[in-house]
């Protein structure tokens, strides 16, 4: 039966009525799927409440208006919170959705996923990503206010709030993130932690005892505590003394009780990630005081009080468009550059100065070519923004002279690292420290917030630290690159913990990551124009620590052949090849020096550079039986890693010199050298898928 009043209730009984009809969408959501997590939105709804409606600015009728506030439900295991209060104040999900939560084809998985549910920033669920992300997204609003704002027109100005669980606290991103954070004073992130102390399999005094405001104060945060979870009136309290303190971030610690209000399973892990059951449902909403039925029941006092969300949504809009049209009257030309990195597409021209190599027998590495790359495109690129994990003069990674990403209020005795141009939010070089996982994580945050195109840059083995917020990056279709040098066992001393091996195969494995190991430092510039103009998934630049030849153009094929993933670089006079050597990255300059002396012994060699199997993948058939004929089955590929994945390009009739073992500590071309990374291998290996011998081939 409804229960729509017929005339004004009490706004504290409109308040009561408002959390209740979120907690039991949610409820009613799991029990319908018989799958998800009920416990959660039941105790933090209040605080999800009062945020919503009395803090939050957005316009649910117009998601991605670029001055919004933005919100992270890093706890995404609680997703039902979250698409109850999108469906009730006004986003484009309707409550059919809801009634089909976790089921194919429905806008309300699991956990939430940007780009199904309009609203949903970013995509959540495994733990502690969520809150760097939020963390990044802090990160991206600081540094736009810092170059785009002016005195009395400060067109981006907007907050990132979350709510945060006992689980993101927990994982070690969580820690990485929250250190950064409260170091660069990033005093518009504000985070609700839900301290309902229950995990998934037990209470959190089995695991986790420390002093929680304590450690978050240590990293620098301003903390605030509730006492109670259902008091809205002091959870308002804390959000505006979290708003006041702008020096630095916040963390509000609310009290409350997983499955508040059932009656067997409050507190209890039981409530965490299993439905209530029907008839734990019905004592619950019993003991609340709500109707038993009908399930997913929404009082009309509710729906409209939510639903004033459009209305306050669509004026702060208004006045921001009118905002912005004064500040573009005033300041055209930032206006253009601003609204055109908020579009996410790169200005026409912006490789207008993407540097040409010339050939050198000797060369340099990628790594150094990709950061002359980086430096001549930055100016044109004003969204170019990101750092590394501590690792800028090995990474080649830094922006020169366009500033670091620091609170300007410190004092720097100490200049090292400076880049120049100064330590203030507008700088584009972000320092990251040695935190990886975290790193990863903000990246996506800036990506999601939009208005940057984020790089961030470490050894290529540690890439490994940086899997679950790669994963997710690919995932959401954001566009982060990575810059992952020292890419083989021929970065040599550093030994077999520093040496990559399986780190390509691994990354080649994730879907809609595009993999780039460029062979020369054309192929670097050509790298960089792909990931700059590929807007719908991440790109991951795979660099040498070693210098390796840059090939004469005039002879090999152009390098914009990348773009494609593999191309012909040199086939023998006249076409017509025998064998086929195909290389990627350094391996390139070995199998080039290889065919040459094949060609030497009369033999007819086609060399392919292959620098992306996901490009690669994607041409059409007629395209990739050009460079790999099916009829030519003697193929012999060669790559400093694991072989896992080659065997599709070379055929059952094709070999593979790859590296299926960890490496060694020795000079990189002693290691090279050692491992059979040489000619005389690739001669024997090549010459052997023909028959013939070494030895014969030599006579």
């Amino acid at each position: 039966m409804s229960r729509d009043p017929v005339a004004p209730i009490p706004a504290t009984d409109l308040d009561a009525l408002c959390v209740d009809t979120l907690r039991f969408l949610a409820v009613d959501a799991v029990q319908k799927a018989n799958s998800g997590h009920p416990g959660m939105p039941l105790g933090a709804a209040p605080m999800a409440y009062v945020l919503w409606t009395r803090f939050l600015n957005h316009h649910p009728g117009s998601p991605h208006w670029p001055d919004r506030d933005r919100f992270v439900l890093s706890a995404g295991h609680g997703s039902m919170l979250l698409y109850a209060l999108l469906h009730l104040t006004g986003y484009d999900l309707p409550l059919e959705e809801l009634q089909r939560f976790r089921q194919w084809g429905s806008r309300t998985p699991g956990h939430p996923e940007r780009g199904l549910t309009p609203g949903v920033e970013t995509t959540t669920g495994p733990l502690g990503q969520g809150f760097a992300n939020g963390v990044g997204m802090a990160i991206a609003e600081a540094h736009l206010a810092a170059r785009y704002n002016q005195p009395g027109l400060a067109v981006i100005d907007h907050h990132t709030y979350g709510i945060v669980s006992d689980g993101d606290l927990m994982e070690g991103v969580a820690a990485e993130s929250a250190s950064l954070a409260g170091h660069l004073g990033l005093g518009k992130l504000i985070y609700l932690y839900d301290d309902n102390r229950v995990t998934l399999s037990a209470a959190t005094d089995i695991t986790f005892t420390e002093d929680r405001a304590a450690r978050f104060a240590a990293y620098g945060w301003h903390t605030e505590t509730v006492a109670d979870g259902n008091d809205l009136a002091a959870i308002a309290q804390a959000l505006t003394a979290a708003r006041e303190e702008t020096r630095r971030p916040s963390l509000i610690l609310v009290r409350t009780h997983l499955g508040y209000g059932s009656p067997h399973k409050q507190d209890s892990f039981e409530a965490h990630g299993s439905p209530l059951g029907v008839d734990e449902v019905r004592l619950t909403k019993d003991h609340l005081g709500w109707p038993t039925e009908p399930p997913f029941d929404i009082p009309g006092a509710a729906r409209a009080h939510f639903r004033e969300a459009m209305t306050r949504g669509a004026q702060a809009e208004a006045e921001w468009n009118a905002r912005f049209a004064t500040y573009a009257g005033k300041f055209p030309d930032l206006a253009r550059e601003l609204r055109q990195i908020l579009s996410g597409e790169p200005a026409a021209g912006w490789d207008a100065d993407l540097p040409r190599f010339a050939a050198d027998a000797k060369g340099m590495a990628t790594r150094v070519a990709s950061g002359k790359v980086m430096n001549a495109i930055a100016p044109r690129l004003p969204a170019l923004v990101g750092g590394s994990a501590d690792l800028d003069p090995s990474t080649h990674t830094v922006l020169k002279e366009l500033g670091a990403f620091e609170p300007p209020r410190l004092e720097r005795a100490d200049t090292q690292g400076s880049e120049g141009g100064g330590w203030t939010y507008a700088g584009r070089n972000l320092h990251f420290g040695v935190r990886e996982h975290a790193m990863g994580a903000i990246l996506n945050g800036i990506a999601a917030h939009g208005g940057a195109i984020p790089y961030g840059a470490t050894f290529m083995v540690f890439s490994d630290y940086m899997r679950p917020p790669m994963r997710l990056a690919a995932l959401m279709g954001l566009h982060v690159i990575y810059v992952f040098t020292h890419d083989s066992v021929a970065l040599g001393e550093d030994g077999a913990t520093h040496q990559p091996v399986e780190q390509l195969a691994g990354l080649r494995s994730v879907p809609g990551l595009v993999v780039l190991r460029p062979a020369d430092a054309n192929e670097t510039a050509c790298a960089w124009r792909v990931a700059v103009a590929t807007r719908d998934r991440p790109v991951a630049l795979v660099l040498t620590r070693q210098d390796v030849p840059t090939l004469d153009r005039a002879r090999f094929a152009a390098a914009e052949g990348l773009a494609r993933g593999a191309y012909v670089l040199l086939d023998p006079p006249g076409g017509d090849p025998e064998m086929i050597l195909i290389a990627s990255g350094s391996e390139v300059g070995l199998i080039v020096a290889a065919g040459e002396r094949l060609t030497a012994q009369g033999h007819r060699i086609r060399l392919v550079s292959f620098p992306s199997w996901e490009l690669f993948d994607a041409q059409p058939r007629e395209y990739r039986d050009a460079v790999l004929p099916p009829a030519l089955h003697t193929r012999l590929a060669v790559e400093a890693g694991v072989s896992q994945g080659w065997h599709r390009y070379v055929g059952e009739r094709g070999d593979v010199l790859a590296l299926d073992r960890f490496g060694a500590s020795a000079p990189g071309g002693v290691v090279m050298r050692e491992l059979g990374f040489t000619v005389e291998n690739v001669c024997a290996r090549a010459l052997a898928l023909r028959g013939v011998s070494p030895e014969v081939a030599g006579g």
